[in-house]
């Protein structure tokens, strides 16, 4: 298939692809690295994957990275996995990340909003002092390179302070958002054995208060590795018996001292949803990090010292590690505390007017929930800051592409990104210089071999295969943790095709470069032998004013036969009558194909989703199977696990 969309939504005039940090990053590295002079992005592209080295030299040269000790090459192995980037290289991940103190000290670093929607200021001289001074109390701790440092913590400052200064010690961050319950997060923790937990009392969300205290304290008890808890007083509560207070640690005027690590060593461990097992612990390398976040940050997403970033996130997904690298370019990061849709539902285009935000990023259900309430954000807000709106997620439909040329800007940079966890980055996205069509992503990331490919492991263009990925990134896991012979690491990437990533999505490269992505791979719908994702159907079904969010599964059945039903979750005041049953079918038989149409639509209470906001389907999938609750899902990674009994009884009636 080739796109529908010809004629591009919108398209850079050529002052802005002049202007554009990769247009000059291309022709600096046709001068230095032999990089293609003319050809634009496209050429670009195909020079950063065939010379894989060349291409990341010319990265660290052109952000200027700062080795303590040289590299003696590029890429000393390049076997997925185990690549092995940069070997003899020492760096800091955190000295990147605060390098515009020395030049621009009383600027604006971060922008802190909570639910007041005021924005409040930190400089970079202050967010580099507190860095220096909770950096020295953790050494005083013992903390040493290598160590865990945990935060429970919201999207707050404080999050951003002690994630630079574990890693300026070389210690390695981990995170959870203050809405996982107690069992959630020690699902997480306690694989990696944090010496420190610096946690929140409480937090705010939607209008009101939550305390955690008594969370904190069954955290502590559970986590016998931790040699100090921080208290951070976000509800104003006093430190607990035996805790440490923030405002003692960050008090003292520190410059930081910057470890030099090795390019490999460990510098955050991030965490899959967990749905049907323990997360897996992601673990990602201070170097790897910094050289793919500042190609990410600074070519892709065009962000440099006059940006203002902000991206709806919390601690617990991985956004929140990209936000907070927003600072390797110099530019002022917002942080936003609280609920997306609080007072109302335009909330989020209030917080990028009152910040002044260039680069805005969501995801792509609050953009359709937008549509879906009437929301009008460039009527009511003056949003004459904002460059580019990017979402991820979940595949932006071609209706949220149309309501944001609509209703943000006509002349609006719409840039539907979408990588991983497991990567910390992107595989396609934004691309500065490239038209937008309707319901793409503009192009695959530089340094990205991004391929879609049929089982036979044949590459295909205009036609629907798996997402692989054909060359190492930077990025890329160096390990999962207690996974001591990788057995884990290459089941959950390198079992269909070795030596190649596959990433469990389903995607169309077009004929013009653009991606398109259709859903989860291990939860594919195979109707009559054509494979289809579900985020197609989704697209199509959730247009209907009657539908709030709807999930659909395909089941293979014990007779050879396959069940394809449609769950619908109502908006307030709608009927799933006859009328509105006929209209569902009726929908996906014209926008998608006959074979679309679903066995059965039934209503259900709710949508179950990860605690990150992805709808579950694979343990749907398999409790309809009649898998018992207890081992198709671990209960943790669930936000509301009381929906998942709807499928259970399901299943149990079916089978009697």
């Amino acid at each position: 298939m080739t796109s529908a969309h010809t004629e591009p939504l919108w398209q850079p005039d050529e002052e802005r692809v002049a202007a554009a940090a990769v247009t000059r990053f291309q022709s600096w590295a046709a001068e230095r690295h032999g990089a293609p002079a003319e050809g634009g992005y496209p050429a670009l592209h195909r020079w950063s994957v065939e010379e894989l080295e060349s291409f990341w030299q010319a990265v660290t040269e052109w952000f200027d990275i700062r080795f303590s000790t040289p590299y003696e090459r590029v890429l000393g192995d390049r076997s997925m996995p185990g690549a092995q980037w940069f070997p003899g290289a020492t760096l800091n991940y955190a000295e990147h990340a605060l390098r515009a103190a020395d030049e621009r000290p009383h600027e604006t670093a971060l922008l802190h909003v909570d639910e007041t929607h005021e924005p409040r200021p930190i400089t970079w001289a202050d967010l580099r002092r507190q860095v220096g001074s909770l950096a020295a109390e953790l050494r005083a701790l013992g903390v040493r390179p290598g160590d865990r440092v945990s935060g429970y913590l919201p999207n707050i400052p404080e999050a951003v302070t002690a994630l630079l200064a574990t890693a300026a010690v070389g210690a390695v961050w981990t995170s959870c958002a203050p809405d996982f319950g107690a069992r959630s997060v020690l699902d997480r923790f306690q694989q990696v054995e944090p010496v420190v937990l610096f946690a929140v009392d409480g937090y705010r969300y939607g209008g009101k208060e939550h305390d955690r205290r008594d969370t904190v304290a069954e955290l502590r008890a559970e986590l016998p590795t931790l040699r100090a808890v921080v208290h951070i007083p976000l509800l104003g509560t006093e430190p607990p018996e035996g805790a440490l207070a923030w405002a003692d640690l960050t008090s003292a005027d520190v410059t930081p001292v910057f470890e030099p690590v090795d390019f490999s060593h460990p510098l955050w461990v991030l965490y899959s949803s967990g749905t049907t097992g323990l997360p897996k612990a992601i673990v990602q390398s201070q170097g790897g990090i910094l050289v793919e976040h500042f190609k990410q940050l600074g070519l892709h997403c065009d962000l440099g010292p006059e940006d203002v970033f902000f991206w709806y996130t919390s601690t617990g997904w991985m956004m929140w590690n990209f936000l907070v690298s927003g600072l390797l370019t110099g530019t002022t990061v917002v942080l936003y505390d609280g609920s997306p849709g609080y007072p109302d539902t335009a909330a989020q285009w209030r917080i990028a007017e009152r910040t002044r935000a260039t680069l805005y990023g969501t995801s792509a259900a609050y953009v359709m929930a937008c549509a879906k309430a009437d929301v009008h954000p460039a009527r009511d807000f003056d949003l004459s800051a904002i460059k580019c709106v990017a979402t991820t997620g979940s595949p932006l439909p071609p209706d949220g592409f149309r309501w944001l040329h609509d209703e943000v800007r006509d002349d609006l940079w719409i840039a539907s990104v979408s990588g991983g966890t497991d990567v910390c980055s992107c595989f396609a996205g934004a691309v500065p210089t490239l038209p937008v069509h309707i319901g793409e992503l503009q192009a695959a990331c530089l340094g990205t071999d991004l391929q879609s490919w049929d089982p036979s492991g044949k590459p295909l263009t205009g036609d629907v295969g798996e997402l692989v990925v054909t060359n190492p990134m930077p990025s890329m896991p160096i390990y999962f943790w207690n996974d001591p012979d990788s057995s884990r690491y290459r089941d959950s990437y390198f079992e269909m095709f070795p030596g190649v990533w596959r990433h469990g999505d389903w995607i169309t490269i077009t004929d013009h470069g653009s991606v398109i992505i259709h859903g989860r791979s291990d939860s594919t719908l195979n109707r009559q032998g054509v494979r289809m994702g579900s985020a197609d159907i989704y697209e199509a079904v959730e247009r209907l004013p009657e539908i709030r969010e709807s999930l659909v599964i395909g089941l293979e059945e014990p007779d050879g036969g396959y069940w394809m039903p449609l769950f619908v979750h109502l908006a307030e005041g709608a009927t799933l009558d006859e009328e509105l049953i006929a209209r569902i079918k009726r929908t996906i038989r014209a926008e998608l194909s006959p074979r679309h149409v679903p066995d059965d639509i039934i209503e259900v209470p709710g949508v179950p989703h990860t605690l990150t906001g992805k709808r579950i389907e694979v343990p749907v999938k398999r409790l309809l199977q009649g898998t018992p609750l207890s081992k198709a899902v671990n209960p943790g990674s669930v936000d509301n696990l009381d929906l998942l009994h709807f499928y259970e009884e399901l299943a149990r009636t079916r089978r009697a």
